[in-house]
């Protein structure tokens, strides 16, 4: 028997293809449909340990998915969500937001019926769902799950202890949200006022799955008067990345904006490497500017951030601060490695375990020996600041 995933769409086409879909592969099965929020929240709280993930809609009459996502969210009701979004109209909005309620990542749902029948569909919805049911938390989630059927099957009267079972199944998932989720304190920033004065600094950040939400445990706490500009390099598609960077703009006092070609990048701004596009850095007139190309995916990914790293071997800089973020693969490894070998005075951050929706990227850079710090989530914007310091 595969992984029990549940569906939620509106659209009862959509809900066949992506079921077809998900039963394809003997790790998965269909275990339940259903065509709105209402219906998948009652499915949701009548089986909470059933599902592995739920493939959810947004647009959709009753209760939308953003407001399912809210609604787990109040109940404290734990489950591995992967949006399935379009990215016509509202769509980019509605996704950042998504996925800020708490969805794991999202997929792309192709605009018209001939492309759902893609063989690049087919892949994104399956790699999704192995990320995803994989994740340390799905892993865990799972532990506990076992442990629940266990004692189902051990004692036939089984009420009392499949009760405290679950108790204590969910008292450990809210322990280890709370644990996790603790927002970063704000930086007293004039504590870092003669922080390397006078030399040319950047940051340059890398972040895949489960990055749109820890970007704002880190950008929104970073102080207006940062002493230098932050390249990011986040992984998604075109259209998603300018809605990101609008949502991380509102949240915080540095300026944050999608990435254009030509500018000259200015300290205090956070620029976000358009979806679809790689992203360098050049030396230019009284500066450095953004330099973005769509030359080939490399392994698959535009931007890569380790596009992003290497062009920074030919710049100036006195120190670049690396970070890596949550994120499956090791995308970033390279670019860094390639800094290091020429010599360039680097300060790496790579995130902690723990605090990862997925330890893929940095644990491939802490392997490497080249990771000055290890720290959660919520200290990485206060290691930036005392790195970089203020002007």
């Amino acid at each position: 028997m595969g992984k029990k995933i549940l569906v939620i769409d509106d659209s009862a086409l959509m809900r066949r293809v992506i079921s077809d879909i998900v039963n394809e592969s003997s790790e998965y099965e269909v275990a339940a449909i259903a065509k709105n929020g209402v219906e998948g929240f009652d499915m949701i709280v009548s089986n909470p340990n059933l599902y592995s993930a739920i493939l959810l809609d947004i647009n959709m009459p009753k209760m939308n998915g953003l407001e399912l996502l809210q609604k787990l969210q109040k109940n404290r009701i734990e489950q591995t969500v992967i949006v399935v979004s379009t990215v016509a109209k509202e769509g980019t909005k509605e996704t950042i937001k998504a996925l800020e309620y708490g969805a794991f990542d999202f997929v792309t749902k192709p605009e018209n019926y001939l492309e759902t029948k893609s063989v690049a569909f087919k892949e994104a919805i399956h790699k999704m769902l192995d990320v995803a049911t994989n994740s340390r938390d799905s892993i865990e989630r799972t532990k506990k799950v076992h442990i629940t059927q266990e004692s189902q099957n051990s004692d036939k009267s089984g009420i009392t202890r499949r009760t405290l079972e679950r108790n204590q199944a969910i008292t450990e998932l809210r322990r280890r949200t709370q644990e996790h989720n603790v927002l970063p304190k704000k930086i007293e920033s004039s504590a870092f006022l003669n922080v390397k004065q006078g030399k040319k600094k950047i940051v340059a950040l890398a972040c895949s799955t489960g990055g749109p939400k820890s970007l704002q445990q880190v950008i929104p706490y970073l102080p207006k008067n940062l002493d230098s500009a932050v390249v990011v390099v986040q992984h998604m598609p075109a259209g998603f990345t300018a809605s990101l960077a609008q949502r991380l703009d509102e949240m915080s006092e540095v300026k944050v904006k999608e990435a254009e070609h030509g500018e000259v990048i200015q300290k205090g701004t956070v620029y976000i490497a358009p979806g679809g596009q790689h992203l360098e850095i050049v030396k230019a007139a009284g500066g450095y500017q953004i330099a973005l190309n769509k030359e080939p995916a490399i392994e698959g990914l535009r931007p890569c951030a380790n596009v992003m790293y290497k062009s920074l071997e030919k710049c100036d800089f006195d120190e670049i601060t690396c970070v890596v973020l949550t994120g499956m693969g090791a995308d970033g490894t390279k670019g860094i490695k390639g800094l290091a070998e020429h010599k360039k005075k680097i300060h790496t951050i790579a995130q902690d375990e723990n605090s990862c929706v997925v330890y893929g990227m940095p644990k491939a850079i802490a392997l490497t020996g080249l990771v000055d710090e290890v720290v959660s989530l919520g200290r990485v914007a206060d290691s930036i600041t005392k790195n970089i310091g203020v002007r």
